[in-house]
């Protein structure tokens, strides 16, 4: 079976409340049985024009795994929130 990855590229907009999100988003990581590879630190550019403010990149055991871990109750109570207090764009992608 693939691992699944999430990757998300977040735009903070609002630090104080994102703070929030982070508290909510790592419980929900934590009941789903994610493996935090990144998660902020910092990003260098090598190509494009690509400029994230923050980079998150989850492992999960399976792709349908890494799919499902954005509707779970846990975390939907992280999205909720963050709303107001970042742009998030979010992918699931199947790995080797």
């Amino acid at each position: 079976m693939s691992s699944g990855y999430v990757i998300a590229y977040v735009e903070v907009t609002n630090p104080t409340q994102y703070e929030e999100y982070k508290k909510w988003s790592t419980i929900a990581m934590q009941a789903h049985g994610a493996e935090v590879c990144v998660r902020g630190g910092e990003v260098q550019v090598l190509e494009g024009d690509w400029a994230p403010t923050r980079v998150v990149v989850l492992k999960f055991p399976s792709f349908e795994q890494a799919k499902a871990f954005h509707d779970t109750p846990e975390y939907r109570k992280a999205r909720d929130a963050r709303a107001g207090a970042a742009i998030m764009r979010m992918i699931a992608v199947e790995g080797l």
